[in-house]
């Protein structure tokens, strides 16, 4: 019962959860799941307590499942080179296996792109963006089902973005926003928004600050109702860039959740996120 629970937090439409079925997962599957919700919520070490247990365990698939999902943390806290070492292991692990097909990707297929997708945003912040296309390319011929098309998307667009292409970075992100919304993945709708308002932004489009008001503005109120603060201080900081007559108060309360988000984290993700350019300072 814990694990449909899981499932729906982490990928359908109330990523809220449960604190017994995070706390004690009943099967390796289950301890998966938790982790990914614990890491939305911004729980760095207890997912990671999850995590490293099945890295070391003998199921390939989860211990290549557990490496992304490790990534991804990682990368959330801005530790880019870290992050880009476990998709590394990621895909190794991934590279031969074969299994049924998961209706969220957490099969053969969805391993090796979760794999791919990292290591293109990890290359992509490293400034690797010739990589970054070569790996979001690959992924794609996957074909992992609706997760990896809108990771994909958000990865497409930020590539677009790093090249300074703004308006095509438009069709990628509205892609994963539209892949998300029919599947009722609010988590990832959430992200999605955020994406795709930044997309319009750097491309100018006409009303575009009405749009973006209304995505930025929705992707932080459903942070705050499902605790979602691995995503709530992007998006905070997000909204300081669109929204200048508020940028004040965004900044405030993205001190405070960056602190609690750091007070979170395990070492390791507290010593990455000091060190990187790419998390504000004052959250410590």
């Amino acid at each position: 019962m814990h694990e449909a629970a899981l499932r729906a937090a982490a990928f359908g439409g109330d990523p809220s959860c449960p604190p017994a079925a995070t706390a004690s997962p009943a099967t390796p599957l289950a301890a998966l799941l938790a982790a990914i919700v614990l890491g939305a919520q911004g729980r760095y070490a207890a997912a990671a307590t999850f995590l490293a247990a099945l890295r070391r365990g003998p199921d390939l698939l989860l211990a290549s499942l557990a490496s992304s999902t490790l990534a991804a943390h990682r990368r959330q806290l801005g530790g880019h080179a870290a992050a880009r070492a476990l998709d590394g292991e990621a895909y190794a692990l991934a590279v031969g296996l074969q299994t049924e097909p998961d209706p969220d990707g957490l099969d053969a297929a969805g391993a090796r792109t979760d794999a791919l997708l990292g290591l293109a945003a990890d290359n992509l912040a490293l400034g690797r963006l010739a990589a970054a296309r070569r790996l979001a390319a690959r992924a794609a011929d996957e074909n992992a089902g609706w997760r990896a098309e809108v990771r994909g998307g958000w990865v497409g667009a930020e590539i677009e973005l790093a090249a300074g292409r703004g308006t095509e970075a438009i069709a990628p992100a509205r892609r994963a926003r539209e892949t998300a919304v029919a599947r009722e993945a609010k988590r990832h709708v959430v992200k999605s928004g955020i994406v795709l308002a930044v997309a319009l932004r750097a491309a100018d489009v006409p009303d575009h600050r009405t749009i973006t008001d209304t995505l930025v503005g929705n992707a932080l109120d459903d942070c705050e109702k499902y605790e979602l603060f691995s995503l709530l201080w992007p998006a905070l900081l997000v909204g300081a860039e669109l929204q200048p007559g508020h940028a004040e108060d965004y900044r405030f309360r993205l001190a405070q959740v960056l602190h609690a988000v750091l007070r979170s984290a395990d070492p390791c993700g507290r010593r990455i996120a000091g060190e990187s350019p790419w998390v504000p300072a004052g959250g410590s």
